[in-house]
């Protein structure tokens, strides 16, 4: 459980603790200081100018508190103006929200996965945060206020959840329950179905041990070609039989992300941008920096 208290390099708020350390340590408080800080960029802030749009690949938590402190030196939770926001996506919100309570010394990740009610009809790509709490791990939704028909502080798990895990949908469609053309992104992008909730299975692996790298950046088994689906099939089960309790199946993950040199991101990744931009390599240290597994 410790290492899920550490802050990785991406959650450490760093020169800007104090800032995060000030906000109420609730889960609720934090998921509305995450929507005042950062706007979706797709969903909020449809005409961003080109100038900005660099602020998607903020990457660290550090560098999105700066980016806020430069236009905002009050309080994180202090409203600011909704085009003044650091542009992000629900990664952003959700390692905002885990980099606070590691802060805390609460032991919380961030999960990968869809979100079957954010369009109908339409499993879309989603981050959400897992923090222990009452002796469980519970899923939380920053991104939303009190709307819905589900606690989104406390998302239900399990057949038919709102929320379902990258290795979840993974293995549904292998078993033959799922039809993945519907997982993804929007209908209109094209970035959906099986190869791309493949990658999203090694996303979680990653996220899961702390290194919890932008939805758009590509590395080892993400972009082979061919993939390796056996590979996918262990990855997914072993997700799904440590999110079930099982210690043995989580001490296999964390040796097979250890050591499966596919699996972690190495010094450079490659990031695509979602605004179209031509592709760049991106230094971003040994293994994403520090490598949690233990």
């Amino acid at each position: 459980m410790d290492r899920f208290v550490r802050q990785s390099p991406y959650s450490s708020p760093g020169r800007h603790a104090d800032r995060l350390a000030a906000l109420p340590g609730d889960v609720a408080s934090l998921s509305a200081a995450s929507r005042n800080v950062i706007a979706h960029y797709r969903a909020e802030l449809p005409d961003l100018p080109e100038e900005r749009r660099g602020e998607v690949d903020s990457r660290w938590l550090e560098a999105v508190l700066e980016l806020d402190r430069e236009r905002h030196p009050a309080g994180l939770d202090q409203p600011r103006p909704p085009e003044e926001r650091v542009a992000g996506c629900c990664r952003d919100h959700s390692l905002l929200v885990v980099g606070a309570l590691r802060q805390r010394g609460l032991p919380a990740r961030t999960r990968i996965g869809f979100a079957h009610y954010l369009a109908a009809g339409w499993a879309a790509d989603h981050v959400v945060v897992e923090h222990w709490s009452q002796g469980r791990w519970r899923r939380s939704d920053p991104e939303l206020g009190p709307q819905r028909g589900f606690d989104e502080h406390d998302l239900p798990t399990g057949p038919e959840a709102p929320f379902e895990t990258a290795a979840e949908a993974w293995l549904g469609w292998r078993a033959g329950d799922r039809d993945l053309s519907r997982y993804g992104v929007t209908p209109e992008s094209g970035l959906c179905g099986p190869d791309f909730v493949r990658g999203y299975v090694v996303f979680e692996v990653a996220h899961r041990y702390g290194d919890e790298m932008l939805l758009w950046d590509g590395w080892g088994a993400i972009e082979e070609d061919p993939p390796d689906l056996a590979l996918t099939d262990e990855l997914a089960r072993l997700l799904v039989a440590a999110d079930a309790g099982d210690e043995g199946a989580e001490a296999e993950l964390s040796a097979r992300y250890r050591e499966d040199e596919r699996l972690h991101p190495g010094e450079r990744v490659t990031t695509y941008s979602p605004y179209g931009l031509p592709p760049r390599v991106v230094r971003v240290g040994a293994r994403g920096g520090r490598l949690r597994t233990g």
